[in-house]
């Protein structure tokens, strides 16, 4: 047992199926001479959970759960995201991100239930996750020890294969694969291998939702939300619960190629990083509601909205979703948000969502005002005497600046076009 580490009879693990938390699972038992719990939560990561769990028994848990928590990640976490317009850095929709606080609770819960002295997660001490992780429990759970094997361990990826090998854990990665990937609901995100170089290309093999360029559709296809609150309710006419709805964006925009982003980030700890992420639904879906924002809310409230949501964004990358800011912002979001139905048909083609159509009860935009053709009700004529009153800040500045000029200097009172055919007193 490492010096320090005092002893736990029973650990709650936040178990992926993947590479670091299933050698996790051995060191612990090892260096902290503790039972380990998996608990496995279902927020729409695909692959073989259940064949995860049984690895999880294989390699030395005494205990494994699986938590089908989709239809809340959806609710409590993403409907808010949507509602905020959430991108960090203007442009990725905190996929991950959303996911960790509902995870970090349910670790929190189940430590509590079963009696747990300590959380662990498969974090490194350069990323974000092991912010998000620690921060929430310490809130949530606050006489909970967190145990972080892969930033204590300092092992690398190399390091952990081989450790596996020599303790026959039962993994289902190589050196040959170099690619870690997180993915739920609202999106991927790929890292590793060639990624880490920024001035490469992405492989089309780091791609899944999005398949290849070649097979994207060549003509356009238009797809209608309908939004209730600022939430979306209907595709395409049909409704759908908040799970189906994500996963019925996520395969029509992906087929388009829909979601693709690569980026340089800017991390919590400080270090940029090269980021690759498809998130097919989570884009349009956003580009649909800033679309339906535009149509329904006033010019100030939207300006300062845009700032609310920024910081938003901002918030749940760093980790503070439990935070008294978060859920303030939250409560201001939500005031904006009744006027915030309607339907936004979205066009996806090759790469790319935009906006096409609009509409809503709640429109601010008033044909008979706005309209160039006949009927126009806007009345022109006052237009005189607005712009006069809307310039006049303007003019008193730049008369009151000519008259300090002048004072400063006599000899330039002329004006200035005659000051420059004039010949320069000698």
């Amino acid at each position: 047992m490492n010096e320090g580490n005092a002893r736990e009879s029973k650990v709650v693990l936040a178990y992926s199926g993947g590479l670091d938390t299933s050698v996790a699972i051995r060191w612990i038992q090892e260096q902290y001479r503790a039972d380990v719990l998996t608990l496995t939560v279902d927020v729409g990561q695909q692959g073989e959970l259940e064949g995860a769990l049984e690895r999880a028994r294989r390699n030395g848990a005494f205990d494994t759960r699986l938590i089908d928590a989709k239809g809340t990640f959806v609710r409590e976490f993403l409907w808010p995201a949507v509602q905020a317009n959430a991108l960090y850095e203007g442009v990725y929709p905190l996929s991950t991100a959303l996911a960790r606080p509902l995870i970090a609770r349910t670790l929190v819960e189940v430590a509590s239930a079963s009696g747990a002295g300590a959380i662990a997660h498969g974090c490194t001490g350069k990323g974000n996750d092991q912010v998000r992780f620690d921060v929430a429990v310490h809130t949530l759970g606050p006489g909970l020890r967190v145990i972080a094997p892969v930033r204590e361990w300092n092992m690398n990826r190399t390091d952990e294969i081989a450790y596996a090998k020599t303790h026959g854990i039962e993994i289902r990665v190589s050196p040959e694969s170099p690619y870690s990937v997180d993915e739920n609901l609202w999106g991927r995100s790929i890292e590793g291998g060639r990624l880490e170089d920024p001035a490469l290309a992405a492989p089309e093999e780091v791609f899944d939702w999005t398949g290849h360029p070649d097979d994207w559709p060549r003509e356009p296809e238009e797809v209608t939300v309908d939004f209730e609150g600022g939430v979306p309710v209907r595709v395409n006419g049909s409704a759908l619960d908040p799970v189906q709805l994500v996963q019925t964006m996520n395969r029509l925009a992906g087929a388009h190629g829909v979601g693709r982003i690569d980026h340089i980030e800017d991390r919590v700890v400080g270090i940029k990083s090269r980021e690759t992420y498809e998130c097919p639904g989570a884009l349009a879906l956003l580009e649909a509601h800033r679309s339906l924002e535009s149509l329904v809310l006033p010019r100030d409230l939207l300006q300062f909205k845009a700032l609310v949501d920024r910081r938003f964004a901002d918030l749940v990358y760093e980790g503070l979703w439990f935070s008294p800011l978060r859920e303030a912002l939250c409560a201001f979001v939500r005031s904006t948000q009744e006027v915030v139905t309607g339907s936004v048909t979205l066009r996806l083609h090759q790469g790319s969502v935009r906006a096409v159509g609009r509409r809503s009860d709640y429109s601010l935009l008033a044909h008979e005002l706005a309209t160039y053709g006949t009927g126009s009700r806007f009345p022109q004529e006052l237009a005189v005497g607005f712009i006069h009153l809307y310039g006049l800040p303007n003019q008193l500045a730049h008369a009151r600046a000519e008259a300090a000029r002048s004072a400063r200097n006599p000899e330039e009172n002329e004006p200035r076009a005659a000051r420059a055919v004039l010949p320069t007193p000698s």
